[in-house]
């Protein structure tokens, strides 16, 4: 794994840690979850936050988390 996917990975486990006030190896363990599931997590942001008349239109493959 490169550096800088490493740091963004234990970047986002800090927020979980932070936010969930969860022990750290749970909140790494979710952050890995996201970031082996971004194409998952996107979809379902995106059905989440757009009106439903939209969430056709939205190209999907163009987003990303990180």
């Amino acid at each position: 794994m490169q550096q800088q996917h490493k740091s963004k990975l234990m970047r986002l486990s800090w927020q979980i840690q932070r936010r969930r006030k969860c022990n750290r190896s749970k909140s790494l363990v979710s952050a890995w979850a996201i970031y082996l599931n971004e194409d998952i997590t996107v979809y379902h942001l995106v059905r989440k936050h757009s009106p439903e008349r939209y969430t056709g239109r939205i190209d999907t493959h163009s987003l990303t988390l990180f």
